[in-house]
């Protein structure tokens, strides 16, 4: 029975699982989305999510922590800067995880994982209008017929005036 285990250990030491999320952390917040599997996304969301809720107070004690997670200067410096200003008004949810499906090579479930504020693509695309899926809703409205076109009208008034004179 798995009772009180939450922590998924990767198939990996300890020490070996935290070099590879402080590895996967440093590469999300270097290019804002990759690409990994399903099971690594998971525990990474819950290994960066905490950090990027401590750049919101940008002390030196919160740089510190963070620092002590990611053993990287510039990704400390890309945390607290591009992406803290993005991020300072959202409550939580800072990463978003999509399934891409299988791997070619040994069919392990991959999905990508990305900053939300950083997407480009779902920030332009406009939301489109709530579509009605409900047929039986609809009434079939009367079929209005097409206004036939009128022939111009030809003015005779000149041709007879030519012809009085």
């Amino acid at each position: 029975m798995r009772h009180g285990k939450k922590i998924n250990h990767l198939g990996r030491t300890a020490d070996h699982r935290k070099a590879m999320l402080a590895n996967l952390s440093i590469s999300l917040i270097e290019h804002k989305r990759i690409t990994t599997t399903v099971a690594k996304a998971k525990a990474l969301k819950k290994y960066v999510e905490p950090l990027i809720t401590r750049c919101k107070d940008d002390s030196t004690n919160s740089r510190r922590v963070v620092f002590r997670y990611l053993q990287n200067k510039e990704a400390v410096k890309t945390l607290f800067g591009e992406v803290a200003q993005k991020v300072g008004d959202r409550p939580g949810g800072y990463t978003r995880v999509i399934k891409v499906g299988p791997r070619q090579g040994d069919g392990a479930e991959m999905a990508f994982i990305e900053l939300v504020d950083f997407d480009e693509n779902m920030a332009k695309a406009p939301k489109a209008a709530a579509k009605r899926t409900r047929r039986a809703g609809k009434k079939a409205a009367p079929k209005a017929e097409a206004p036939v076109a009128e022939a111009p009208k030809v003015e005779e008034a000149p041709a007879e005036e030519a012809k009085a004179e």
